[in-house]
């Protein structure tokens, strides 16, 4: 949990993935679209990945991944992100972080 917490403290937009997963590299393409540069980790890829998994749940994600945080706050997954998006209250949460890597 603490790194979760670590990754999401320090980044605006963070999108937590697994490097094969396309609705992961489909929200990325999404924000980049909006002009955001999303931190993206890739749990597959860190020892402690499934323990991170467990904590993305734990905070209310119903997939572990995509598990997407902005300013510090779950999102949720692809279907929430994409919801937010055709209501249009996607691109004011984003709006402070656009035009940032």
């Amino acid at each position: 949990m603490d790194k979760v917490l670590k990754v999401v403290s320090e980044n605006g937009v963070v999108i937590f993935s697994k490097s094969s997963c396309c609705l992961c590299y489909s929200v990325n393409i999404l924000f980049q679209e909006l002009g955001v540069t999303p931190f993206t980790y890739e749990i597959d890829k860190d020892p402690d990945g499934k323990e991170m998994e467990k904590a993305i749940m734990k905070l209310g994600c119903n997939t572990p991944v995509p598990a997407v945080f902005i300013g510090g706050q779950l999102k949720g997954s692809t279907n929430e992100i994409m919801s937010l998006h055709l209501r249009g209250a996607l691109i004011p949460l984003l709006r402070p972080y656009q035009g940032f890597n």
